[in-house]
Formats: structure tokens, C-alpha cells, sequence
């Protein structure tokens, strides 16, 4: 395996890394307000789920238009991001 591939497969690998803990992050947080219990929490699950459709279909459709992998994670963990943000209350006005 020649030195670029090396360092791209290692960039995708730090970045699924990454991904998978900012996610557990998101995890505990929903579990919290899951478990607060109410119409927060009722809002909370619903939400999760539609976020878990459409991030399926639009990984799916971002590869199958021939995005990279790279561009996939990316965009997951911008997205996760936005969410830890929102159940941390940062970001707000």
C-alpha cells in the first residue's frame, strides 16, 4: 500500500473514530431526556427516528452518486454535531 492511500485510509478511519464517539455523546444525552420522560421526550424519540431514515437514504444516495466514504462521515458528523449542540442548549441565541 503505497504512502497516500496509507494516510487516506488512516484519515477515514481517525474520522469514523471520531464519529462513533461523538455519537455516544448524542446517545447519553437522548437517553437522558428519553428517560425525563413527557412530551419532550415524546418529540425527542420522533425526531430520532426521522433523523435515522433520512440520514440512511442520504448516505445511500450520496454513494451511490459516487461520493466518497470521506464525504459521507463528514457530513454524519456534522450532523451530530448540530445535535449535541441542540441537546446541550449551545449554539443558542
Amino acid at each position: 500500500m503505497n504512502a497516500r492511500k496509507r494516510q487516506t485510509w488512516f484519515s477515514l478511519a481517525m474520522n469514523s473514530a471520531r464519529l462513533a464517539l461523538e455519537a455516544q455523546q448524542v446517545v447519553a444525552l437522548r437517553a437522558a431526556k428519553l428517560a425525563a420522560g413527557g412530551v419532550a421526550a415524546q418529540t425527542e424519540a420522533a425526531r430520532m427516528m426521522s433523523e435515522k431514515v433520512f440520514a440512511c437514504m442520504e448516505a445511500t444516495t450520496m454513494l451511490t452518486f459516487g461520493r466518497s466514504p470521506h464525504t459521507v462521515v463528514r457530513r454524519y458528523r456534522t450532523r451530530v454535531r448540530a445535535n449535541t449542540r441542540r441537546l446541550t442548549g449551545h449554539g443558542r441565541g
